[in-house]
């Protein structure tokens, strides 16, 4: 195995750990996206690294942060690109299977105005087992202030993850996507501190249809009643309602704030989230207060949907502050 060293460039600001899916992404740009049964021509092709644990791995990374991933590859071509690009950005890859068979892939298709479509299909990501995950965080050496996790793996391998990082003393961030089918295990919510999920995802897990912020923070009351800290329900062009728990385990009382979005003119809006994650990772690791953190994920998230592409979409530390700085 080989450790990756912080990018010297770039000053470390704290330790992120991130638990998810790695993918190499496909995706075609065109005018509009093609009917049932339609054909369209399209304007230009990218494959690039991808998934949402090797995306948020990169965007804290850029973000400044010293970053360890948990993950899963195949042992063809796709795999040598994504590590290739995990090496590139300083991303420590020594807990990342490599198992026989594929590499995960996502389908994505944008058209002109921003929108997007994915097909993501797990492959590799599925060997990422509960057992793996244990014994990696248990390695001498593997430890982070913040921990990201998501959907795109086995949920007993995020619920572990969750469970595993809880216990020492981590502040596990989870990025409910994709929203699950079925309803996760209710133990799942005791070792979450911070849940993020989006309009479609908070609808699906809660049965609430989040249209503006008073059914947004109906919706992350949801997550605070389940013993979540804060639920910060993102609005895309809306901004973000966060509903933080005050109480102790069995006081329900919460406070809910709305945080303004920034406006940017959006190309592809794909990796919005995953920006948005890592940054408010780096930030939390760093001992940022917490509007501080949430308002630099805002502008992470803002900056990625200015740039076409999921993994190069994911804006650099300078960028963030010289953005926030012009507003």
């Amino acid at each position: 195995m080989t450790t990756i060293v912080p990018n010297a460039d770039v000053p470390q600001t704290g330790s992120v750990l991130v638990i998810g899916s790695i993918t190499c992404d496909l995706t075609s740009f065109s005018e509009r996206l093609p009917q049932p049964g339609e054909t369209v021509l399209g304007n230009s092709f990218t494959m690039v690294l991808g998934g949402k644990g090797a995306n948020q791995a990169l965007a804290a990374a850029r973000a400044g942060s010293a970053v360890s991933l948990i993950g899963s590859v195949g042992d063809d071509s796709f795999s040598e690109l994504v590590l290739g690009t995990l090496a590139e950005e300083h991303i420590n890859t020594d807990h990342v299977l490599r198992g026989e068979g594929p590499t995960g892939i996502a389908h994505i298709r944008v058209d002109a105005s921003a929108e997007n479509d994915i097909v993501m299909i797990p492959l590799a990501n599925t060997l990422l087992s509960p057992e793996h995950v244990r014994e990696s965080l248990a390695a001498p050496g593997l430890d982070a202030a913040v921990a990201l996790i998501q959907l795109e793996i086995p949920h007993d391998s995020a619920l572990e993850a969750a469970k595993g990082c809880k216990a020492r003393g981590i502040t596990v961030v989870l990025d409910p996507a994709p929203a699950p089918e079925a309803p996760l295990d209710e133990e799942f919510w005791a070792h979450v501190d911070i849940v993020t999920p989006n309009e479609t995802e908070a609808r699906l897990m809660t049965g609430i249809s989040v249209t503006d912020q008073e059914s947004a923070a109906e919706a992350g009351r949801w997550f605070t009643d389940r013993g979540v800290s804060r639920a910060v329900v993102t609005l895309a062009g809306s901004g973000a309602v966060v509903v933080e728990r005050l109480g102790g385990k069995d006081d329900k009382t919460t406070e809910v704030s709305l945080c303004k979005p920034f406006k940017v003119t959006a190309v592809d809006t794909t990796a919005a989230g995953d920006a948005f994650a890592g940054t408010l990772g780096s930030a939390l690791a760093e001992g940022l207060e917490w509007e501080l953190a949430l308002r630099r994920a805002m502008a992470g998230g803002a900056l990625a949907v200015t740039v076409a592409g999921a993994s190069p979409s994911l804006p650099h530390r300078d960028t963030v502050d010289q953005f926030l700085a012009r507003n």
